[in-house]
């Protein structure tokens, strides 16, 4: 903290704090957190945190730090406020200690003489590969994937120092987001029985609550006051939804209970492969949103081998606003095991919502797609569709890819009825999830397991 504050970073006492803990050694010296993770809501000062850290690491310690980030800019512009501490005519001892400073986008680096360095680079899935580091920082956290933490943990397996920590920085990860990482980390820190080696630091409220509650808004935002003002805090509150107020601003963890859900969750896991079926014919199917926000395309591929299970998979989720050409593109593409236009290699592909449908299905048949190769099923068709794939999913009798859009769709599903006969589609459980890739991959489902077409089958004339 005192070489922060000698090149112009006070830290407020909750950042010591952490910082405190993330630098605890046992008695050998060496890191008492091997995993270090602050989890507050935004604005609140974690930069602030992870400068001080990086500063002292690589100034003082000479140990070598990976930065990583989210998104480009977002490592780019932690970059830009390092460089500003050793770039700086105010900090000649810290100036004079820089060997180089590359600036190439997407590859900053910041190299010292005594050995300490900090690279920076945005996250994908092979992003790390080749570094070799003693410290990995992974701001932005809440969108960090397993593939990603996969590509990036073993840059640390041989750190030079012998004593490799991983910092996380993040808010609460948000039930639409693709990170899986932290929500585990969580999950393992909440536990009866936690990670001895996880320093697990975090400003939160147990519940939505009461959001205009201002004493807890000074609980859960430590800057409140000195670089968070209160007016602000009240925009978001009368903007915001309250589920949403509640995580951005509040902390508040929105994890799913058993009672989120109406789907067999435990057995939709027991489904995933990595080694789906390969060998068969595919089903389609494109569902449009209710709200008309989004549309789903899912998958189900029906084994040649009947000792194979259906595989069931969300291809593409995106925006009704990208238009239909997108979904048109990939039904008249090719189909890679059996050649020709992917729809007449099919078993069929449905269409359902009333936002887009119309559009698409002239937009297929402008694009050469026979009639009765698409259906537009009704309600009932659709409860048919659901019904027949959550027992296929108690059963075991599909297998998935473990996709985080599905899964979360899967956590917060809860039945809506449809007639009275025991039929039933999926609404949220939350405003702000999307169950309909759900019913997409139900649709897609129910078309593998009933089709009658025989798309490889050769028709003959009788003369």
């Amino acid at each position: 903290m005192a070489l922060a504050e000698a090149y112009g970073l006070t830290l407020d006492p909750w950042q010591a704090g952490v910082v405190t803990d993330w630098l605890r050694t046992d008695p050998t010296g060496h890191l008492l957190a091997t995993d270090a993770v602050v989890v507050l809501p935004r604005q609140n000062g974690k930069n602030a945190l992870v400068e001080s850290v990086e500063l002292f690491k690589t100034a003082v310690q000479g140990r070598r730090v990976l930065h990583t980030a989210h998104e480009v800019k977002t490592a780019r512009r932690h970059f830009l406020r390092m460089q500003d501490y050793f770039q700086n005519d105010d900090y000649p001892e810290l100036k004079a200690a820089v060997k180089t400073v590359r600036q190439t986008n997407g590859q900053e680096a910041i190299v010292l003489k005594n050995g300490g360095s900090i690279e920076f680079i945005a996250r994908s899935k092979s992003s790390g590969r080749g570094f070799t580091c003693d410290d990995l920082v992974l701001d932005e956290a809440q969108e960090l994937t397993d593939e990603q933490l996969e590509a990036l943990r073993p840059v640390i397996s041989a750190a030079p120092s012998g004593d490799p920590p991983t910092i996380y920085m993040g808010t609460p990860t948000p039930p639409t987001s693709p990170g899986t990482v932290l929500v585990r980390m969580y999950k393992a820190a909440h536990s009866e029985t936690p990670p001895q080696r996880l320093a697990w630091l975090e400003w939160a409220v147990g519940e939505v609550g009461d959001v205009n509650d201002r004493r807890r808004w000074r609980r859960v935002n430590p800057a409140m006051g000195i670089r968070l003002r209160e007016d602000t805090i009240e925009a978001e509150a009368t903007s915001f939804s309250h589920e949403s107020f509640a995580r951005e601003r509040l902390g508040w963890w929105d994890v799913p209970t058993d009672s989120d859900t109406d789907f067999p969750t435990d057995e939709w896991r027991k489904c995933a492969t990595e080694t789906p079926a390969s060998a068969g014919y595919v089903s389609y199917a494109v569902k449009y949103g209710f709200d008309g926000t989004h549309v789903s395309l899912a998958a189900c591929l029906r084994p040649d081998d009947p000792d194979q299970r259906p595989h069931v998979e969300l291809i593409d989720y995106r925006p009704t606003k990208a238009g239909v050409g997108w979904i048109v593109d990939f039904l008249i593409g090719d189909d890679p095991q059996h050649g020709g236009p992917r729809w007449k290699a099919s078993l069929g592909v449905t269409i359902d919502g009333r936002a887009g449908s119309p559009v698409l299905i002239q937009s297929l048949r402008d694009a050469g797609v026979f009639q009765r190769v698409i259906r537009t099923p009704n309600a009932s068709q659709v409860g048919e569709a659901c019904s027949a794939f959550e027992q296929a999913v108690q059963q075991k009798q599909l297998t998935q890819f473990a996709q985080p859009i599905v899964d979360t769709a899967t956590a917060y599903a809860k039945h809506r009825p449809i007639g009275r006969g025991g039929l039933f589609g999926y609404e949220p459980s939350r405003e702000s999830i999307d169950t309909d890739p759900l019913e997409a991959v139900a649709l897609a489902y129910l078309i593998a397991k009933t089709s009658k077409r025989q798309p490889g089958k050769t028709q003959k004339a009788w003369h």
